[in-house]
């Protein structure tokens, strides 16, 4: 089986965090519908099967390492969080900790004692400490690192109490706690074994791997330790779930209608049918189009004037339009994700106006002079993008794209347009770097969870920040807003994210309401299925 691998010396460290940060939730009180499997329980399959497709490989599945929405969905399958978000109530609620504290700059947890790994093994407070050790540590290059986890910060565990001391402020600590995943001894001893196999305490374990197809789980009937008591001897709880890999979003939906397969996240033209045929599904907010310029050295929108003209050039509602088929919504603010922390608008009035002639004068005065062959030229050198798009925005993220390509075409732009999968896109954002221009989502909850990918060390030194941004304002704000607890700093943390927007660093330009579909199966999604929560049906 050949896996997706990260470039020598360097961990896979993709960024498309895509509606699959707080996938925890109690489980399904009730539910009703259709069939699936044997026998039956008050409308639920006994030992039912439960088929996810998805559109993109996962790759290395070690959740440490990787944080793509395809890893950190089949993530929650096998591991469990230290404490989880309830997606109604926004409150933190318990999960492998029963109780907790945060006293300045420590913070104590303390750990169930019926815990169980699936080898058989207990979870200690010592197993949880180096979980926090490891993501903590910058060499082992993380991308939870900043975004989930506090640079700087260390653990400790003293009988069944895990205290972590802080470096600096942690305003949101508890709800990046919630997305990091703890994986036990065995995995911690020997993380090879976690690229295509599992070493958790979730609710399910790996039983095959056939990357580019298909993954296997069976389920732990011993389970009992989910968010808020969650439990697997719920009624309809799968015996089995197989994630199938299906690129085609059209080929999901039919798959879906027929029956083959139980849940799947559409966002195309092919949502009309499944809507037409009454099925279940979910929904949560998201941010769906979000443009990304590469501002390292030697790359055309490392000038200002580049990236602002590329933004002026596009008709953003026509591109939200069609990327969303109709159903999208402008976009407020960068972390979107429910339960978002901060709420507001700090990308509306941000954002540049549709004008293609302001766009061609704009490079016209910075000296991208219009060629006879209709390119663009500065000193000799031709204006010439690498704009990557990600194929699991589906049809849908196909035809924006293309109508993209042809403004900036129009501009005097040389555009090498190219769809990649997640997994292959975070491999060229986090590794070669050979891109000018990025479709790609980052979707999360709490505004701190973007500071690593829209300031601080790029990814050539060692860091997330994968675009190279670095803007003053955005920086300053950060600063200003970590000092305060929670939504005190909102409005500080809103601030940032304008002078990002404003300043063409990122170009937000779609939100989405975007769907899981159920057929045969009813289930809790926050973005991404909760898995305690499935329910199959008979």
């Amino acid at each position: 089986m050949n896996l997706l691998t990260a470039p020598p010396g360097r961990a896979v460290r993709p960024v498309a965090l895509l509606l699959a940060l707080t996938l925890t939730s109690t489980a399904l009180a009730a539910c009703s519908g259709g069939g699936d499997d044997t026998a039956s329980d008050g409308g639920y399959a006994t030992a039912g099967t439960f088929t996810l497709a998805l559109a993109t490989d996962p790759g290395n599945l070690d959740p440490h390492a990787s944080a793509t929405s395809s890893v950190i969905g089949m993530s929650r399958l096998a591991y469990d969080t230290i404490v989880a978000v309830d997606p109604e109530s926004t409150e933190v609620v318990p999960s492998l900790a029963t109780e907790w504290s945060v006293d300045g700059s420590t913070a104590t947890f303390t750990l169930r004692d019926d815990v169980t790994c699936a080898d058989g093994s207990g979870f200690t407070a010592e197993t949880a400490a180096a979980n926090i050790e490891h993501v903590a540590d910058p060499a082992n290059e993380s991308p939870y690192l900043g975004a989930f986890l506090p640079a700087g910060v260390t653990a400790s565990a003293d009988g069944d109490t895990l205290t972590l001391e802080l470096a600096g402020p942690a305003p949101f600590l508890l709800e990046g706690l919630a997305g990091l995943a703890m994986v036990c001894d065995s995995g911690l001893a020997d993380r090879d074994t976690l690229a295509a196999g599992t070493a958790g305490t979730g609710p399910f374990v790996l039983d095959e791997a056939a990357p580019d197809d298909h993954y296997t789980y069976s389920v732990r009937d011993d389970y009992a330790w989910g968010p808020d008591g969650a439990a697997t001897t719920e009624p309809g709880t799968p015996a089995t779930v197989n994630v199938r890999i299906i690129a085609n979003e059209t080929t999901s939906a039919n798959l879906l209608l027929s029956g083959e397969v139980n849940a799947v996240q559409v966002i195309g033209p092919d949502t009309e049918r499944i809507e037409a045929a009454g099925l279940y599904s979910t929904e949560s907010a998201g941010l769906l189009g979000e443009q990304w310029y590469n501002h390292a050295e030697g790359h055309v929108t490392a000038d200002p004037a580049v990236r602002a003209a590329l933004a002026q050039a596009l008709d953003l509602a026509e591109l939200r339009q069609v990327l969303t088929s109709g159903k999208g919504s402008p976009p407020t603010t960068l972390a979107t994700v429910s339960p978002a922390a901060c709420t507001g608008d700090s990308i509306t009035g941000a954002l540049p106006e549709h004008d293609p002639v302001a766009a061609a004068a704009t490079l016209d005065d910075a000296g991208w002079t219009l060629g006879d062959d209709g390119v663009r030229a500065k000193d000799g050198k031709p204006l010439t993008i690498a704009f990557l798009h990600d194929t699991a925005l589906g049809a849908g993220g196909a035809s924006a794209a293309e109508l993209a390509t042809a403004a900036w075409t129009d501009l005097g732009v040389d555009v090498e347009a190219t769809g990649k999968n997640t997994t292959e896109l975070s491999e060229i954002l986090f590794g070669t770097g050979a891109w000018d221009v990025a479709w790609e989502p980052i979707n999360v909850s709490n505004p701190d969870q973007l500071v690593g990918f829209l300031s601080g060390p790029a990814v050539a030194d060692g860091g997330n920040n994968f675009a190279a941004i670095d803007n003053a304002d955005y920086t300053a704000a950060v600063g200003e807003a970590t000092t305060m607890q929670g939504a005190e700093g909102c409005d500080t943390w809103l601030t940032g994210e304008t002078a990002l927007v404003e300043a063409t660093d990122v170009t937000p330009f779609a939100n989405s309401l975007v769907k899981i579909y159920g057929n045969g199966a009813e289930f809790l999604s926050t973005g991404s299925i909760v898995p305690t929560s499935i329910r199959v049906l008979s």
